[in-house]
């Protein structure tokens, strides 16, 4: 894990909420699928935020942020990209990774902007020789909020391997997906929890919830990752 001086060369509004940015950095780092970054805005003050980027040796990252003016965490973030267009990092971080030696299934549940984990693991998977089935539940208030659902359905259509279910708790009159929380839509649609490797990423309140639930349905702990669970 290093420091970096980065150029934010992009930085656009997917939502009215959410935010990608595309960081450059100054030399080539490599990362694994499910990493995170922190963004460094004092000495005792770093931000944590998912890589998006599928992994390769690279000198740029996107990161999707969700920040509105009630989530000072975020948003004075996305004020400093825009203000000063640099910003210092520290890269690679995190625990909860793929782990692509495994032959389970993978389960990947999503709350909000914790897609971006989900995102990167999932596009490493896909473009890997693994036949491990994958399926990608994402959960958010809304179907705006989903900002690359279209994309997404569009994956699933043209590879076999990869399903996505998207779930709102606000369902519109025409609405293809599930509704309510997220957590509930997998535990109603997946009955061998057991038998699958299972990545989450999300508000800890979700982590919490999705790791004493899935317990309770004979999940062993060591096939559940998130590094939200090392704080909860």
């Amino acid at each position: 894990m290093k420091q970096f001086v980065c150029q934010v060369t992009t930085l656009e509004a997917l939502t009215a909420a959410v935010y990608r940015v595309v960081l450059t950095l100054p030399e080539p780092i490599e990362f694994l699928a499910g990493q995170y970054i922190q963004v460094v805005m004092g000495e005792q003050d770093k931000r944590a935020f998912s890589i998006a980027s599928c992994p390769s040796r690279t000198t740029t990252l996107e990161l999707h942020i969700g920040a509105t003016a009630e989530n000072p965490y975020a948003m004075e973030v996305i004020t400093k990209m825009r203000e000063e267009g640099t910003v210092t990092i520290e890269a690679p971080l995190g625990s909860a990774w793929l782990r692509d030696d495994s032959e389970r299934p993978l389960i990947l549940i999503a709350g909000g902007t914790g897609f971006s984990y989900t995102w990167s693991i999932l596009q490493a998977h896909l473009r890997s020789s693994s036949m491990r089935p994958v399926t990608l539940y994402w959960g958010a208030r809304q179907p705006q909020d989903l900002y690359l659902d279209e994309q997404l359905r569009e994956l699933a259509a043209t590879q076999e391997r990869f399903h996505y279910r998207p779930v709102v708790e606000q369902v519109p009159a025409v609405w293809d997906g599930a509704q309510g929380l997220v957590h509930e839509a997998v535990m109603a649609e997946q009955e061998a929890l057991d038998k699958a490797d299972i990545y989450v990423a999300g508000r800890f309140e979700m982590v919490r919830v999705i790791r004493d639930a899935f317990q309770t349905r004979g999940l062993p702990s060591d096939q559940l990752y998130g590094d939200a669970l090392a704080f909860i």
